[in-house]
């Protein structure tokens, strides 16, 4: 066990002080569950997203297409001019 990783006892002393306390054959588990949680935020703070775009971006872009394939669904002439508007949008 490293020295980051909680102890039963130390999970358990936490849960208290969070005004949550804990039957004793619980203590394991939430010691293994937290030090787990840790492990998998290290792992993603260590990542390198380098050109990734942020999740805002990437979610108005996902609305932009479905935006623009109900636009041709419902008015195949406007759907060039939705699709250009949406493009040009998304890229600002």
């Amino acid at each position: 066990m490293s020295a980051v990783e909680l102890t039963p006892a130390e999970a358990a002393g936490c849960a208290l002080r969070a005004g949550l306390p804990l039957a004793g054959e619980r203590h394991a588990d939430v010691a293994a569950t937290a030090n787990h949680i840790h492990a998998v935020i290290s792992t993603l703070r260590d990542l390198d997203f380098g050109e990734t775009l942020p999740a805002a971006h990437a979610a108005h872009a996902a609305h932009a297409a479905h935006a623009a394939h109900a636009a041709h669904a419902a008015h195949p002439v406007r759907a060039a001019h939705v699709v250009e508007r949406e493009v040009a949008d998304a890229s600002l």
